[in-house]
Order: structure tokens, then sequence, then C-alpha cells
């Protein structure tokens, strides 16, 4: 079984998944990225996190006061130095390689994204599914999920991340510009590659609903994959209404027969979005670009497709109020939050991850802040 921690914290986490009254705001994790402000919150010396990162980063989360943490990130901000990411590391299909190679196949057009998916990633997944054992994925969802929070201890809850499937956008493998071109061009291709995707998500998620049954895992699981920009959705809602949310809908179905609250990570003005997202029956978001049109105070006035609140992962902006704000600014965004939040269900943090530069007064700030409405909110 799930070993539940019983701390003011986790239990104060447990009580918004399930939506209770509740006398404050829970805290969700922290994802610092500066070395040096990650020894700081974490009370360590200058330097020891490279050495140590799980001990320093889960003394960090400890110290300010983390209720719920889902995405374990120990080790992220090794792949970045204090200024940023470091110019020697390797470029990958999303950060400017010059050559995309899958397989032996050089990813050079529209056509190779196809004629990969026909040669390697469909039979890939064939066999994927023919050789599928649900039981032996069931027990290693629960041994991660219970080997996570045994890590983490007492002071705060494991949420779920990482062991729902679902299908994806495949420009993490191919480039986006070959792969969108590939969805505009090839659209009955792309929508075969999403079918596949969602008959092993749906085995996978059947051992999902098995493993949260059984073992008793949180009833909060965060979905991430990121869908828009700045200036909307990275390809048309009508094309994904018809090519990837009836494959999406499909393969949540095991888990919305559980207690599992189902979030969606929002990166970008994903706002044409989440109605659909909430009619295949997620439960909530987090994550919030509000500088790019995501409009908070709409989103909470939202409802799930059963008529409930939502539960909402708010924070402050880290690419607008925290790395160029003031600390006042901080306080404010806080303050706007909590005005415009659903009546439960809300937790309290950062938008994504905080980025190296960001001044210490408004990292200081936020810590305040989230202490304060931990034990002061009613």
């Amino acid at each position: 079984m799930f070993p539940i921690p019983t701390s003011e914290n986790a239990q104060l986490a447990i009580d918004t998944i399930l939506q209770k009254p509740t006398r404050g705001i829970p805290s969700w994790l922290l994802h610092v990225m500066q070395h040096s402000l990650i020894e700081r919150l974490a009370g360590a010396e200058p330097g020891a996190y490279r050495g140590d990162p799980d001990g320093v980063y889960l003394a960090m989360q400890r110290r300010i006061g983390t209720c719920l943490l889902d995405q374990y990130l120990a080790d992220n901000p090794l792949t970045m130095g204090d200024q940023g990411f470091e110019s020697d590391r390797a470029r990958t299909a999303t950060t400017g390689a010059e050559h995309i190679f899958l397989d032996g196949m050089e990813i050079a057009s529209p056509e190779a994204v196809i004629e990969h998916l026909e040669l390697c990633e469909f039979p890939r997944l064939h066999r994927a599914i023919q050789d599928w054992d649900e039981a032996a994925r069931m027990n290693e969802m629960i041994r991660e999920e219970v080997a996570l929070q045994e890590k983490l201890g007492p002071t705060m809850l494991k949420g779920g991340y990482g062991y729902v499937s679902f299908p994806t956008l495949a420009y993490t493998q191919y480039g986006y510009a070959n792969y969108f071109m590939a969805y505009a061009l090839y659209p009955e291709v792309l929508e075969q590659h999403f079918c596949l995707q969602a008959d092993l998500a749906l085995l996978n998620n059947n051992a999902a609903a098995r493993a949260i049954t059984q073992a008793g895992l949180p009833p909060i699981y965060r979905l991430d994959h990121d869908m828009a920009d700045s200036r909307g959705t990275l390809v048309s809602l009508k094309s994904l209404e018809k090519l990837w949310f009836p494959y999406f809908t499909r393969c949540l179905q095991p888990l919305l027969q559980t207690p599992l609250r189902l979030l969606w990570h929002c990166d970008g003005n994903l706002m044409e979005m989440l109605p659909p997202l909430l009619e295949s029956g997620l439960h909530g978001f987090q994550g919030f670009q509000y500088e790019d049109g995501m409009d908070f105070a709409r989103i909470c006035r939202m409802k799930t497709r059963s008529g409930d609140p939502l539960i909402i992962i708010a924070g402050c902006s880290v690419t607008r109020t925290l790395p160029f704000g003031t600390p006042a600014d901080v306080r404010r965004e806080l303050r706007w939050l909590v005005e415009n939040a659903p009546p439960t269900g809300l937790f309290l943090g950062a938008s994504s991850s905080i980025p190296p530069g960001t001044p210490w007064k408004n990292i200081q700030t936020l810590f305040e802040g989230l202490k304060y409405y931990r034990t002061h909110h009613a």
C-alpha cells in the first residue's frame, strides 16, 4: 500500500485534493533552477547542490513548506548553470539540432517523418501492444510511487506524475518544422499514430487504474504535454477535435472510473483547448502564462463535466513577475490568485520552473507569501 503521509502539510494537500474546506492553502513544489538559490533556500553551503542534488533539493522543498510534489526534478537544474543553459550541451530536435537522425534515418522533410512512422514507429507500437504485461506494469507503478514517497518523507505528499499515458504530438522526436508539415500534409497517417499510441496508452491506463485501486495511490495526477505557444494551440483546435481528442478521451476511460483527479499542465495560451479537455473528463489545470492570454479568473469559474469546481495549481509568473517584478508585485499577484480562485481546490507556488537570474528578494517574498497563505487563509 502507498504510505500516505500524516503530517499537517500533507493532510492539507489531501484535503485540498478532495476539495474539502481548509484553513490554509497548500504549497505546490518550487522548482528553482539556479544552484545558488537552491542552496540558499535549503540552508546549504555554496556548491553543495552539485555534490548532493537529491539531499539539497529535498532540503529546499522541506524548508519552503512544500505540501504537494508531483514531478521529482532533483537532477534537472544540473542541465544548466547559474547563467542558464551551458553552451557546450548537445542540441536536440527541439533545441536547435542541425540534423535529426532516428533509427539511422535522417528526418529532413515531412515525407521522412511519415516514412519513419510507417517503417519504425508503427511496428514498435504494435510489438509493445502485443507484448504487454499488465500485472508487471501495475507493480512497477506501485514500486516507483511508493519509493518516491518514502524518499520525500512525511512532510509532503507525492502526487501522480509520469505513469499515465496518452497520445502526444511527436515534435520532440522529429523537430517542429518537419513534424507539423507532416501533420498538415498527411493527417491520416498522423491519426493512425494517435490511434496506436492510444491503444498502448489504454493498456497502460488499465494498469494504472488497478494500481490506484489496489495500492491506494493519491487521487491526483498531472498530465504534461505542451500543445500551445504564446499565440495559441500549436495546431488548429478543429484538427485536434478530429485527429487527437477522440483517442485522448478513449485512453483515459479506465482512470475516470477511479477517484483520481486529472489535471492538465498549461503552457502558452491554451484557452481555446480548455473546454474540450474538461469535456474529456479532466478535473483542473496547473501552470498559467497570464501574460499570454490565460484568463485566470475565467478559468477558475469553469466546471468539470459533472459540474464540480476545478482543482487549480497556480503561482507567480516565472516569465514576468518573478524575474522582472518587485516584491510588491509578487505579493500582489499571490493575493490576486487567491481572490480569483475556486472556492476549494487551490494550490499555490510558481507557474513553472523558476529560471536562473530571478532576484533573491522576489523568491524570498514568494516563500514568505506561501507560508502566510498556508497558515492564515480561511
